[in-house]
């Protein structure tokens, strides 16, 4: 029976003959269904560039990747915006160590990052932001708060009230204030009106980076960076803001607060990709402990495929105590996987018929699920291996 007619090129779907094509399949991040229409909006905190790649951020942006990845292949655009925070103290203090412009040194870091990426199998973001090319927005942002009464100006430098979002956050006042201090946030400055207010723009002294602005020459501080640029790229909201767990407090919980003072759009984000530390030793993986294992280093030692199902093999949320011997243990699980893509499909559980050549693909869909998935795909073999080196990109790495 043909389909009837409703009017120039549309058609009743009650009456169209034959089946429908299925459904995209959904993923769930966190608990959270990331059920899309349109367009997939991801922001990922990224580099600051004073450093070469280290094991730790490469762990946020192959996950990060990997995300992105699975979104596109539920048959929606994914836009990742990945920034770059190249106006930040700690990258100017490594930079004049070196005798070196800021600017300078860190174009030059990030061209090794970008390699390291490359290796990795890491997709190029749709958007790469840096702070420095914001400097406006961030200014545009700083006076929207004010007008929300969400900050307040004192000498110059504008300061986001944030003692809601402090309390907000789930830790006890002292381990807030410890966390608060370590990222260099000055609890005890004496222009804040509370101890968890943060610069949104700030003075500059002498040797720093200044732009002229309403309130004097100064730079930006490093949340509203974040914030602006994600407002900036992706608008009032976001559909996933993905980072390392170690920048949960302060970092992410500022952003978000920001974004939404602004707007007034809550939540900013419907779902968080926060990826577990990785350790040396006992102690996080970071530059300003210099307790690193570099990418560049551990590609010495084992293949960029490897290295990537090192990464992914795990839990995404859960800490990751790195050892040598991990990367052994991923080259076997490679070549098992490998082996096991060749092979004929075993039967169904139940022995009645074909293995779903989606059943490990249904399990990174489950809240990235990866150990999970390679398990399926290793007792299942043929199509359903297949389609999960392909989707953990594994063999694009190079």
């Amino acid at each position: 029976m043909a389909a009837r007619q409703l009017g120039p090129g549309v058609t009743d779907p009650t009456q169209r003959v034959g089946a429908l094509p299925p459904p995209h399949p959904t993923l769930t991040l966190g608990g959270v269904r990331l059920g899309i229409v349109g367009a997939a909006r991801l922001y990922v905190c990224g580099i600051t560039p004073y450093d070469v790649t280290h094991l730790g951020h490469a762990a946020t942006f192959v996950w990060s990747d990997l995300l992105a990845g699975l979104l596109r292949g539920t048959g929606v655009e994914a836009r990742v915006c990945r920034n770059i925070t190249d106006v930040d103290d700690v990258l100017m203090d490594a930079a004049r160590a070196r005798g070196r412009h800021y600017d300078e040194f860190a174009l030059g870091q990030e061209a090794v990052f970008g390699q390291s990426m490359r290796a990795l199998a890491v997709a190029t973001p749709q958007a790469e932001p840096h702070a420095r090319h914001h400097i406006g927005t961030v200014q545009q942002l700083a006076q929207t708060l004010l007008d929300a009464g969400a900050a307040y100006e004192r000498g110059g430098t504008v300061w986001f009230r944030g003692g809601e979002v402090a309390s907000g956050a789930g830790l006890d006042h002292d381990e807030a204030l410890r966390r608060f201090a370590d990222y260099g946030e000055q609890p005890d400055h004496p222009d804040k009106d509370d101890p968890f207010d943060v610069p949104v723009w700030q003075v500059s002294t002498d040797g720093q980076p200044a732009w002229p602005s309403p309130w004097g020459w100064g730079r930006p501080g490093w949340h509203a960076e974040c914030a602006a640029m994600a407002l900036a790229v992706h608008g009032g909201s976001i559909d996933v803001l993905a980072g390392g767990s170690d920048l949960v407090f302060p970092h992410h919980v500022y952003v978000t607060a920001m974004a939404s003072a602004a707007t007034g759009v809550t939540p900013f984000a419907r779902a968080t990709l926060h990826v577990g530390e990785v350790r040396l030793e006992g102690r996080k993986m970071a530059k300003s402990t210099g307790n690193l294992v570099l990418v560049d280093d551990l590609l010495t030692r084992c293949s960029p495929a490897a290295l990537r199902l090192a990464i992914l093999d795990r839990r995404y949320a859960d800490p990751w105590e790195y050892r040598p011997d991990d990367l052994d243990r991923a080259e076997q699980r490679l070549a098992d996987l490998y082996r096991a893509a060749g092979a004929s499909s075993t039967a169904g559980t139940a022995g009645t018929g074909d293995a779903d050549p989606d059943a490990a693909l249904a399990r990174v869909r489950d809240d990235l699920d990866v150990p999970g998935a390679v398990e399926v795909a290793l007792a299942t073999g043929g199509e359903a291996a297949r389609r999960l080196i392909a989707v953990l990109r594994l063999g694009d790495a190079r």
